[in-house]
């Protein structure tokens, strides 16, 4: 059924996709679960949030994400080389091989480029940066924005 409640900020939005970058499907939810989001908290790029604006239930629409609106652009500086002691295992690492790791206490990952006798080439990129992402998606179900909680007097 069409129509219902637009998609806004603070909407419930369910919905089915289907991710393609470079002519390969990516990501789907077909045969899984629709997909599940709040507009406007940021749990979505921005680019997708910005075309979901003001659709309905039951919408299909087919678009392109650039790299800007989407994961970034590819960040050369974001390729670095680390010693491969780094790396107790490294015998068993490869090139394309994701690794994780800490920064300080932040948990990272990269994709392993090339290995050198003594460094690992390492990509910290998001594996899509850089890529134009397009979307086909359909809009299952737009739930309307819950009551905003009133502020509670002193």
């Amino acid at each position: 059924m069409k129509g219902g409640d637009a998609i806004q900020n603070g909407s419930l939005v369910k919905m089915n996709y289907t991710l393609t970058v470079d002519g390969a499907v990516v990501d789907t939810s077909t045969g899984k679960e629709p997909l599940s989001y709040v507009q406007g908290s940021g749990q979505m790029i921005p680019g997708l949030e910005k075309r979901m604006e003001g659709l309905r239930s039951g919408d299909k629409r087919e678009f392109s994400v650039t790299p800007k609106d989407g994961y970034g652009e590819f960040d050369k500086n974001a390729v670095m080389k680390v010693p491969k002691d780094a790396f107790p295992e490294s015998k068993g690492i490869k090139p394309g091989d994701v690794v994780q790791g800490m920064h300080g206490n932040r948990p990272v990952r990269a994709k392993v480029v090339e290995l050198g006798g003594k460094e690992i080439t390492l990509d910290f990129n998001h594996p899509l940066a850089g890529k134009t992402l397009n979307f086909a998606i359909e809009v299952l179900e737009v739930s309307k924005p819950g009551p905003q909680a009133a502020p509670k007097a002193p």
